[in-house]
Order: structure tokens, then sequence, then C-alpha cells
């Protein structure tokens, strides 16, 4: 059995920031973005988030209204911001 520290991660979202362009979607690795069916307070539809984010930053570097904040949980429970 190896020693290795399983890392997964998470995304949190300024989504009253997203103007819709879904560029997020596509981008994501483990494809655990969708479109939500509910607009933001802009009048938009916004991403949310399903289980299986890696933490890669794929969401953050594509996106051009700075919505998310990506996060890398280690085994222990502690959050690291990877980027935002």
């Amino acid at each position: 059995m190896s020693n290795a520290i399983r890392s997964d991660g998470t995304v949190v979202m300024a989504t009253d920031r997203c103007k819709g362009c879904e560029l997020c979607i596509p981008a994501c690795p483990p494809q655990v973005l969708s479109m939500s069916s509910e607009k933001n307070s802009r009048g938009y539809y916004y991403p949310v988030l399903a289980e299986g984010c890696t933490g890669c930053t794929a969401c953050h570097l594509v996106c051009p209204d700075y919505v998310f904040e990506v996060y890398r949980i280690a085994s222990s429970e502690s959050r690291v911001k990877v980027a935002s």
C-alpha cells in the first residue's frame, strides 16, 4: 500500500460574476461542471459543481470573469488554495 496522500479538489464560485459563457464546461477534465437551470442576479445561467473535482485549475484558467477559486483537499481535510 502506498504512503501517498490522496488529494481531491473543490471550487468556490462567485456565481453573480458569471456571464454564462460556458467556457469552463468543456475545459473541465473530470467533466464535473454543468450549467445550472437557475439564473444569477444578472440574468445568466452559471456553472454548478458535481462530485469528482480534482483541483486541476482548468476552469480558473479559462474563465474570463474570475468566477472560480480552486482548492485542493488533502486526505487530512486541510484545504489549500491553488488559484483565485
